[in-house]
């Protein structure tokens, strides 16, 4: 059957999930106004995705190479402490992604966030913020705060994660950090996710770029059958 199913062009992989309740309408409008940004923007005007992402303590198994006929035991933990790390990404500068460990996320936090990325983008320079419709990225607090800073917000539109570049690069925080990763304390599980951003970040940044880029993935609709 193998055998049959190679010569009439059949491969084994894992399907893509799809968000159930995306618009490819919507996803292509979205399109269409990033690149009328892109314009805007030019080269001296930062455009930054944001996103929060919760890694946890406890292992992130992933497969690697290992030796034919062979097993790999790894030890993990039941350990479910959770990191809240909310992240700013710029395409044209990765290695200066602006990030921030906080104990919740909220509309106060998210607004606390702004002056991390004031820290890094002077005020007098425009910033155009990309983000998803979350509850307290809508927030009055939220969207008065970021008129005051000379913030720009751009909303995604709902069910969108693969318009959003950032995403790619947790996955790069997860390959870095926890992938077949043991962490006995959460204080060393806390000190590898922060040190991807203050160490590693830095150093693979120009390697990322072939990744984490505003080359999105499109999603068609999937079929009823």
């Amino acid at each position: 059957m193998n055998k049959w199913l190679h010569r009439n062009g059949f491969s084994w992989k894992k399907p893509t999930g799809v968000p159930h309740k995306f618009s490819e309408e919507k996803q292509q409008q979205f399109m269409a106004e990033y690149e009328a940004l892109r314009l805007t923007a030019g080269d001296k005007e930062p455009i930054l995705f944001m996103d929060t992402v919760h890694p946890t303590q406890s292992m992130k198994l992933s497969g690697g190479w290992i030796r034919r006929g062979e097993r790999k035991p790894v030890k993990t933990t039941g350990r479910r402490t959770r990191m809240n790390i909310i992240g700013a990404l710029s395409l044209n500068d990765i290695a200066r992604t602006v990030t921030c460990d906080c104990t919740q996320t909220s509309a106060r936090t998210i607004c606390d966030f702004f002056i991390a990325i004031r820290q890094t983008y002077p005020v007098r320079q425009n910033v155009y913020l990309i983000l998803d419709g979350a509850l307290y990225h809508r927030a009055s607090l939220v969207q008065d705060r970021a008129v005051v800073m000379n913030i720009e917000l751009h909303c995604l539109p709902p069910y969108s994660p693969n318009l959003n570049p950032i995403e790619r690069l947790w996955k790069g925080m997860n390959e870095h950090a926890r992938n077949n990763r043991y962490f006995a304390s959460a204080k060393a599980f806390q000190a590898a996710i922060k040190g991807v951003f203050s160490d590693t970040l830095p150093e693979i940044a120009g390697k990322l770029s072939c990744r984490v880029n505003d080359n999105f993935q499109t999603l068609k609709p999937t079929s009823s059958g």
